[in-house]
């Protein structure tokens, strides 16, 4: 029996951190965010469609997509924004939809499906239970300026762009709070895997 997770935080709270812990632990880690990266790279269903849509000027010099050229136009219209994640994301859920069948299939104890927007693009139905890495909106804030090296401004801008850690918290089915230390979250992460019955390695 696998247990399959959804991962996820907001900006600085912690995902990777925790994140490193599981894989330390030998347990799979499938990560939305290096699926995006691979979804598009040159041969890919996806990029043929995104440069089919968005024209060859948003390619570099190796014919890779430079997503710096294509941020800037997806940034500021939200039409080719939706229409860029509507190319993207189902490819990326298919990679990690196959990643995980093939974990299963090895006969993996848990599988980690690591996704930053887990809730914000409703993506449950994926895993069979949801954890969410906490921290309280201060230490978020004076965390994401040490790391980011931002002024005050910048880094509310960025933690306001998401989905309030809060709102998270009310939707998640388990929580890890990062307030603490490293060696306080190695625990309650411990503690979780007793709870969900699943051995350490």
């Amino acid at each position: 029996m696998t247990l399959v997770i959804g991962l996820t935080g907001g900006i600085a709270s912690g995902k990777s951190t925790v994140s490193s812990m599981i894989k330390q632990m030998g347990f799979p880690i499938i990560d939305a965010d290096i699926e995006a990266r691979l979804a598009v790279e040159k041969g890919t269903e996806a990029y043929e469609e995104i440069v089919r849509h968005f024209g060859h000027d948003i390619l570099n010099e190796t014919a890779e997509i430079d997503r710096t050229k294509l941020g800037s136009i997806i940034f500021h219209a939200e039409k080719q924004r939706l229409k860029l994640n509507s190319i993207v994301h189902p490819a990326v859920r298919r990679q990690m939809l196959q990643k995980k069948e093939d974990a299963i299939q090895n006969g993996e104890s848990l599988i980690i499906l690591d996704i930053p927007l887990l809730f914000e693009s409703k993506l449950q139905s994926m895993c069979d239970q949801t954890l969410l890495i906490y921290v309280d909106e201060q230490t978020q804030l004076e965390r994401l300026m040490a790391r980011n090296e931002l002024s005050l401004q910048e880094a509310k801008a960025r933690i306001q762009s998401q989905m309030p850690l809060a709102d998270k918290k009310k939707l998640a089915d388990d929580i890890i709070d990062n307030n603490g230390t490293i060696e306080e979250t190695h625990q309650q992460l411990v503690s979780l895997l007793k709870k969900w019955e699943i051995a350490l390695r």
